[in-house]
This record gives structure tokens, sequence and C-alpha cells, in this order.
């Protein structure tokens, strides 16, 4: 009886984080589905698609910087485009357990890039990092679907 109330616990434990785990701020239905057409960026500028799929720490939500200025706050199944300068050095930075993780990007003018942010295990709650991702594997992770484009913080 008492591994049935541990079992029971648990599943209700986990089915409360689940429902923290809802998304927030996302873009209209429209502007996400034309995002997903990746389109070239405008004149002069690099698109940057960065997405987080379901895995690992689902009820968590992570912010995500560019040049240290917080652009977007993620969750599962969520992903943010932003264009920047092309030709230029980028810092993207996402929150994670103790101290922010970076990726430096140099960007070339009219090009796409994807970037994965993924939650691994931590100490006491999940860290996240990023990593740069071939255009094929971004494209096919962002078409899913399940995933949704998220408001930025402008």
């Amino acid at each position: 009886m008492k591994i049935f109330q541990y079992l029971l616990a648990t599943f209700v434990a986990s089915f409360m984080l689940i429902g923290c785990a809802s998304k927030g701020n996302l873009a209209p239905k429209e502007v996400s589905e034309t995002a997903k057409l990746f389109n070239p960026p405008k004149d002069g500028k690099a698109g940057l698609y960065i997405y987080r799929e379901l895995g690992v720490g689902a009820a968590l939500k992570k912010d995500i910087f560019i040049n240290d200025k917080l652009i977007a706050e993620s969750s599962p199944r969520m992903f943010f485009y932003e264009e920047v300068d092309g030709d230029k050095e980028y810092k993207i930075s996402t929150e994670s357990e103790f101290s922010p993780n970076d990726l430096l990007l140099k960007t070339e003018k009219n090009k796409l890039y994807f970037i994965k942010q993924y939650i691994r295990m931590g100490v006491f709650v999940g860290g996240a990092n990023l990593e740069l991702v071939d255009e094929e594997v971004g494209k096919k992770a962002i078409l899913n679907p399940n995933m949704e484009l998220g408001n930025t913080f402008k």
C-alpha cells in the first residue's frame, strides 16, 4: 500500500509540474507560420533562430540574451527569431544554474543561423546550454507542428 501511495504522489506531482511548463507570450499563429518559411534576412542582416525542443526540464523557463540584452524567456517547443547586423560577432547566452552559458557567433550578412537551447541536469535545478546546429537540423526542429514562435522583449 505504501508503494501505491508513493506512486500516486509522484504521479500527481509530475502533472502539477507539467502545468507549470505552460507557454506564455506566444506570437500570433500567422506570424509563427511566416517565421517557419525561413525567408532570408533583410539586406545586410543575419537571422538567428533560437529554439528549444521538449525534453528534460520541461517545467523550467530559461532566459536568452544577445550581447547581455535579455531577448526572451524560453519554454519547451518554442523558438525565437531575431535579425542582427551581419559580419559581426555576438554573444548568445542562456540562464543556467550558477552562471550564464555563452555561445560566441560570428555572423555573415544574409545568412540564417540555428541555435538549439537544451536543458541538462544540474546540482539543484536544471541548467541550460546553447549549441549551434546545421541549418537542416534546425529547420526540421522548428517545422515541428508543436513548435511555436515566442514573442521577444523589444
